[in-house]
């Protein structure tokens, strides 16, 4: 009996094994603020590039955590501020979710997946990030195709890349914005 219970521990830890590294293998990060030094490929795009006083900026804070701060203007029809991370040309594979640790404000925020450089749209996917550290998880075929605040007549996400991802603060409040930014990844 005792050699039998020892096969059975010994396959149990192996099916813990194999479950552990099939979670972590799922796993795809695009993003990681952890031990990074600068904001290379990441830019802000506030409302002044059509006239609005809006203004976002982007840091590292404590080698781990981007943060995303400002103020939203509705001067001038402004009201937005968002980052942009240019991804390359990133592959999706079979991943089916945007996975994003975050800690905000209370606020909602945009959560923006451009499919192609050529695109003028972005596929969008509203979220409220609540002031505490949370895991956010987001369909990729949840998020719509919007062009300049506009929802289009086409289909919601169903690409097999991305090349840009980013956040977007637009509530149409004057307001103060913090967002801290841990992670980005894709998870099936």
């Amino acid at each position: 009996m005792n050699r039998t219970f020892n096969k059975y521990i010994i396959i149990c830890k192996y099916l813990i094994i194999l479950l552990l590294n099939s979670v972590l293998i799922c796993e795809e990060i695009i993003y990681d603020f952890s031990g990074k030094t600068n904001l290379e490929n990441w830019y802000v795009v506030d409302d002044d590039v059509m006239g609005g006083r809006s203004n976002g900026k982007l840091f590292l804070e404590d080698g781990n955590v981007g943060v995303f701060t400002g103020y939203i203007s509705l001067k001038n029809y402004g009201g937005f501020s968002s980052i942009r991370y240019d991804v390359g040309e990133y592959f999706i594979n079979d991943n089916n979710y945007i996975i994003i640790i975050v800690k905000g404000d209370n606020k909602y925020y945009q959560i923006r997946v451009r499919s192609s450089y050529y695109d003028r749209y972005v596929y969008t996917k509203k979220v409220f990030v609540k002031d505490e550290w949370q895991e956010i998880s987001i369909s990729l075929e949840s998020l719509e195709p919007f062009f300049r605040g506009n929802r289009l007549r086409r289909k919601n996400f169903n690409k097999n890349k991305i090349c840009e991802i980013g956040f977007l603060i637009g509530n149409k409040i004057e307001e103060n914005f913090k967002l801290k930014i841990k992670s980005i990844s894709l998870n099936k």
